[in-house]
């Protein structure tokens, strides 16, 4: 069988674990802070902040800027149910904008989304695929916008409008226009989940490159302090001879990285650009080389002049399939012992969301991108071998349930 995304493991992160047992210091310490600044070194943004998950920053920093009842955040209908869910939890309203045929979100479909009551857009770089950034920045700040935005705390009225928060789950390592994303908008958050391109099992981290007056600095220690239940000093701080008076300014959440989480990513983030990306742009590269001549196969774009992809998801779409005819494709890779997987269900289309009211029909691009999609295996240890015999697998499948269709 030959799994989905199985993470990588090696000596090299074995034995930073194992340093890490035996340093006497497993929670949050040296190792997280030194991985923090080895991020922020890489994708050349003001300051990072390591979690336990991405899902953690992003709540952060909407709790931070003061998302609550009553305002609004724009996310994508076609995107893990994490970047919703988020908005949630802080009693906001959840306003989904369409996807474009790349499958991330429609700048035109932000654009008649914003109202009033907008505070923040959250774009997802699907797959790794960074979104159009220069023209989600540049919207939030045309003046007719701006002049719209009604700022209700003190951080909503020093940025004066719409908070651009990047999903980067999928993209650490992309690149837009020359930039690297984590630097591309005011805040950007990672995911060093287990299936992720760079992991730490579990693990987020937040990106801040908020513009001025904002000291980058201090809304790192204000965010450091909110994830670590309002503490003014981390367990590493008071363990410091004579420093163990700390006090409690909020009733902040408990969602820190540790030290041996942060081990896996020193590792990691050491070799990433020219290992790890290099490995999964040449598995890229094999796919859309293999299924390029079949008409029915929709490749993905992960590379243009202005664009370059972490090559996170190789998503693949079957051109004219309907989602149960895709089902069925799905079933047949399967049964070759070919794991694949879907990304994503749109969020209108889960049972939750659509209790709340939302309706599928209201976002076609995004149903139609889903409906054709498969994911294809793409990971470190998937060897050319392997590749082969996923396309054979796939090209077998979509022959046998779509015959003469295609």
């Amino acid at each position: 069988m030959i799994p989905f995304s199985p993470p990588r493991m090696d000596q090299r992160i074995v034995d930073e674990v194992v340093d890490t047992l035996y340093s006497g210091w497993i929670t949050t310490g040296p190792k997280t802070k030194r991985f923090e600044k080895l991020l922020t070194a890489y994708g050349g943004h003001q300051s990072t902040l390591c979690l336990n998950s991405a899902t953690a920053g992003l709540e952060l920093v909407l709790h931070w800027y003061g998302v609550g009842p009553g305002d609004e955040v724009i996310v994508p209908a076609y995107t893990y149910n994490a970047t919703a869910n988020v908005v949630v939890h802080c009693g906001a309203t959840i306003v989904f904008a369409d996807a474009t045929d790349d499958f991330n979100i429609s700048v035109k479909a932000i654009e008649k989304a914003i109202t009033p009551k907008t505070k923040v857009i959250i774009p997802v770089d699907i797959g790794g695929w960074p979104c159009d950034y220069d023209a989600i920045n540049a919207l939030v700040k045309r003046d007719d916008i701006r002049s719209q935005f009604k700022a209700t705390t003190k951080e909503q009225e020093q940025l004066g409008r719409i908070l651009v928060l990047s999903d980067a789950a999928h993209s650490i390592g992309g690149r837009y226009k020359g930039r690297m994303v984590g630097n591309l908008t005011d805040i950007t958050v990672y995911s060093f989940h287990a299936v992720k391109n760079l992991t730490t099992a579990e693990g987020g981290a937040i990106c801040f490159n908020l513009p001025g007056p904002f000291d980058n600095l201090q809304v790192y220690q204000r965010l450091n302090t909110k994830s670590l239940h309002g503490q003014t000093k981390d367990a590493l701080a008071k363990n410091q001879i004579g420093n163990w008076r700390y006090d409690i300014i909020e009733a902040g959440y408990k969602c820190n990285m540790t030290d041996i989480q942060a081990s896996m990513g020193l590792v990691e983030i050491q070799r990433y650009d020219e290992d790890m990306l290099v490995r999964r742009k040449h598995i890229l590269d094999r796919y859309k080389s293999a299924l390029s001549g079949y008409k029915w196969a929709q490749i993905p774009l992960y590379e243009s002049p202005d664009r370059q992809s972490s090559y996170h998801l190789f998503l693949l779409r079957i051109r004219g399939v309907a989602e149960s005819r895709r089902d069925e494709v799905i079933q047949e890779i399967f049964k070759q012992e070919v794991a694949v997987n879907v990304h994503f269900v749109p969020l209108p289309m889960m049972t939750f969301y659509k209790g709340l009211g939302y309706r599928i029909k209201d976002y076609p691009v995004a149903y139609d991108n889903y409906s054709r999609e498969i994911t294809l295996p793409v990971y470190y240890d998937l060897t050319d071998d392997m590749v082969d015999e996923v396309v054979r697998a796939v090209v077998k499948a979509v022959e046998k349930v779509l015959g003469q269709e295609h």
